[in-house]
């Protein structure tokens, strides 16, 4: 039974944004659903569905031409689910030295052929790394919880009047998965697109994801379907640029919408040596502005009370 897969490969020329030198976050986003999906379907032996990102961090940029490894493994396991840790580190290929540029948690579900969930064998861990990093998994469970019904009680009107991005197309059968759905690093990159062009839009510069938290699976979406985006521009901090992406898909031969994802992301504008520069503040007109602007500050304070992941330092090959 695995519980560990790795990825290795070169980032390719159509994996960067537009400066033609850096990896688009929604690309890394993408390699890690792939790798998790990997090591969840090896775990269970069966189709796994992803029910949730979290806990997304962008430490470093990924350039053009840079040796990637995608490491996913699980840290703990439920009756039918699986939490997998995923890091993405890069090096330049001459080099060989591997930094941490990414790392997130993922839960995956089981499922049987009726595409219901299926139980999963018990993980247990092998050695002191593993322990520590099942107890933060362990420790996030609750947490997680509590985030995801913080975000489910917000609502968002028309009364809001922040600034807000909407993308709208057809899912394409080049989107599927294995069971015949949009597999989730499509659909995170699709978020990471309109909320970029959300943040770029606002900021007047290009715009760079650090974080992406609560992305939360909530139905398929068919190939096919009508998919629909809307990022949010809800809190600006003296650096940061926090959106909120919703997104809802149907068949285009019915009338009534399922949402499908939801998360918060957060967008920085970088200056020429690398570091967050500022951003225009949001005015808060509205009482949607005001509660949703609380909202972020009140996600920002529970996700930095979070027990921490540990993860591995740089490592040479």
């Amino acid at each position: 039974m695995n519980d560990v897969m790795t990825l290795r490969f070169l980032a390719a020329p159509t994996d960067v944004s537009e400066d033609g030198a850096t990896v688009q976050a929604g690309r890394v986003l993408e390699w890690i659903d792939k790798a998790a999906y990997a090591c969840a379907v090896g775990y269970s032996g069966g189709y796994c569905v992803t029910a949730y990102v979290g806990n997304v961090h962008f430490t470093r940029p990924i350039e053009n031409g840079d040796l990637i490894e995608v490491t996913a493994r699980i840290v703990h396991t439920g009756r039918s689910s699986m939490q997998v840790v995923v890091t993405v580190d890069a090096a330049d290929v001459r080099e060989r030295i591997f930094r941490p540029a990414m790392d997130c948690i993922l839960v995956f579900v089981a499922m049987d052929e009726q595409r219901r969930p299926k139980n999963v064998p018990q993980w247990t861990p092998a050695d002191a790394e593993s322990e520590q990093l099942a107890a933060g998994a362990a420790a996030r469970i609750e947490a997680r919880a509590d985030i995801r019904d913080a975000m489910n009680a917000q609502d968002y009107t028309d009364a809001g009047t922040t600034p807000r991005e909407t993308f709208r197309f057809l899912a394409a059968p080049t989107d599927v998965n294995w069971g015949g759905n949009a597999h989730g690093g499509i659909v995170m990159r699709w978020i990471d697109e309109v909320a970029r062009a959300c943040a770029m839009a606002w900021c007047k510069q290009d715009a760079v994801a650090v974080y992406s938290g609560g992305i939360h699976f909530l139905n398929p979406i068919h190939i096919g379907d009508i998919v629909e985006l809307e990022a949010r521009l809800i809190h600006t901090g003296p650096h940061s640029m926090h959106i909120a992406v919703h997104v809802r898909a149907k068949d285009p031969r019915e009338s009534s919408w399922r949402d499908t994802t939801r998360c918060m992301t957060i967008f920085v504008t970088r200056d020429g040596s690398g570091h967050a520069s500022g951003v225009p503040q949001l005015v808060l007109t509205s009482d949607e502005d005001r509660r949703l602007d609380a909202h972020a500050v009140d996600l920002v304070r529970r996700r930095a009370a979070l027990p921490p992941m540990r993860f591995a330092e740089a490592r040479v090959y």
